[in-house]
């Protein structure tokens, strides 16, 4: 009798320790993070700068895998069928997730509920651009030539739908034209396409091609927000171009399959946070031209349903436009 209320007792002082002394344990073994998108587009780069600096902090390597396939569907499918178990996590970029759920013709086997938010790492606020040598010169120029020329000047988007899409049918409607959509796999072969000519206006995000616009490869046309970037101190907004409905921008968190336990949550936020905030984090995003915006807890997953609610009238929109 005694030996069962001792154990008894054990196992309740174990539950009720549970919080703190499972993260102690976790993890055991490498972590894998997905990418939904091609090596070497921004989303790619963010999470190797951040991977190689929390691995660190949480003690076991954090191994970057690329997931690509259906606009970002074929990796956010992988993490969505995932064990709630810590060892493997994901990107998860917004609005492309948003879209592909809210459109019934993609048959997203996962929803907003399927995943467990984690940490935000990056707000990257959408870009026009063009080649050095292209002749226009800023937004009006696009859409006076758009205008002339109605469904034959090409534009690139990294997936039906994602956020680089939305932003092209914002310009259409704002602007009354009419463009030819082109749509890519990631950033890399996108901005290939746009270098070798195939088509003629990209539609990406500041983040991952700051070096290439320093190198002179690429050329700005407008950063679809309302204030300038940082980056691009220089290029006026779309808001300034006269566009104030032509905003867009791509948010990339850390994220788990739905039930992932609390204490793996918080152990994670707070290994992921301390890599976001260190200045060699800090440092490399700026050279990679990533603005950070840090969001996590209740704030992140309110983000996560508030954006969804927002893009749900686009994507309608899109559907009918079809």
């Amino acid at each position: 009798m005694k030996g069962r209320v001792i154990f008894s007792l054990v196992a309740v002082l174990i539950l009720a320790l549970g919080v703190s002394a499972y993260p102690q344990a976790y993890p055991t073994k490498p972590v894998m993070l997905m990418v939904a998108y091609p090596a070497g587009g921004s989303t790619d780069v963010g999470a190797r700068i951040v991977a190689s600096i929390a691995e660190k902090e949480l003690g076991q390597p954090i191994v970057v895998l690329n997931k690509a396939g259906a606009g970002g569907q074929v990796g956010f499918t992988e993490l969505a069928k995932q064990k709630p178990d810590g060892s493997y996590i994901g990107l998860i970029n917004l609005p492309a997730l948003n879209t592909i759920i809210l459109d019934p013709d993609r048959k997203a086997t996962f929803d907003i509920d399927t995943f467990t938010p984690i940490i935000n790492q990056v707000l990257d606020p959408g870009v026009i651009y063009v080649k050095p040598d292209s002749h226009y010169k800023n937004l009006k120029d696009l859409v006076v030539e758009a205008k002339k020329r109605p469904g034959e000047i090409k534009v690139g988007t990294t997936g039906i739908l994602g956020d680089d899409h939305l932003a092209i049918l914002m310009l259409e409607e704002a602007a009354g034209v009419k463009l030819r959509i082109v749509h890519f796999e990631g950033d890399t072969p996108q901005v290939t396409a746009l270098l070798g000519g195939q088509i003629d206006v990209s539609f990406l995000n500041v983040g991952g091609l700051t070096p290439r616009v320093k190198a002179g490869q690429l050329r700005v046309l407008a950063v679809m927000d309302k204030e300038r970037s940082k980056f691009y101190p220089d290029v006026p907004t779309s808001v300034e171009q006269g566009y104030p409905a032509v905003i867009s921008s791509s948010t990339r968190g850390i994220a788990g399959p739905k039930g992932l336990p609390e204490p793996i949550v918080k152990k994670l936020q707070a290994v992921f946070k301390k890599a976001i905030e260190n200045p060699e984090h800090m440092e490399k995003m700026d050279n990679a031209g990533l603005a950070i915006k840090m969001m996590m807890g209740d704030e992140y997953g309110k983000y996560f349903r508030e954006l969804h609610d927002r893009t749900k009238p686009l994507v309608d929109a899109a559907r009918k436009a079809r």
